[in-house]
């Protein structure tokens, strides 16, 4: 007879955590994070905070923490263009301690967002990162900016639905 060891499989070799250790993690994880989706549908839908410049205000700022060269090829539409490394000298010129901040950077294959997160942190903000980056952003059909001005692409059947406003989940 084999040994229960022997017998899991690669999912169950390493027991899931109680339900009270997953509502810890999971709920921590949604602390940290907020995903494309929900960072169009703030933007889109606003928020109660008031309005600037004649949209509503969603409550938060996003900010994209890569290169001038990657802001130009495009950006999320009014996000504030701030690279990790000018962090430091230059967050407290363009951003509001008291409006939380959700970063973005290229996309999951890359933690430029963890880094300017990590600095917003240690400089006193609220901070999320936008899973994805812009490169879900794009993939899921949301408008974007670059240099010349407003584009938007068909979404990706493999990252939104094709025939649903969102997802479901």
């Amino acid at each position: 007879m084999k040994s229960s060891a022997v017998t899991r499989n690669p999912v169950l070799r390493v027991a899931p955590a109680s339900p009270a250790e997953a509502v810890a993690h999971f709920a921590a994880s949604l602390a940290f994070h907020a995903d494309v989706s929900d960072v169009a549908a703030a933007l889109a839908a606003g928020g109660d905070v008031g309005h600037v410049g004649g949209a509503r205000d969603p409550g938060f700022v996003v900010v994209d923490s890569r290169s001038t060269e990657s802001w130009d090829q495009g950006h999320v539409p009014g996000a504030i263009h701030l690279p990790t490394a000018l962090i430091p000298e230059q967050a407290g010129q363009l951003l509001d301690r008291a409006v939380p901040v959700v970063t973005y950077c290229w996309g999951p294959g890359c933690n430029g967002a963890t880094r300017a997160a990590l600095a917003l942190a240690e400089l006193g903000y609220q901070v999320k990162e936008m899973l994805g980056g812009f490169e879900y952003w794009v993939r899921e059909g949301f408008e974007f900016e670059t240099w010349e001005g407003r584009e938007r692409r068909t979404a990706d059947p493999l990252t939104a639905p094709a025939d649903a406003a969102d997802c479901g989940c």
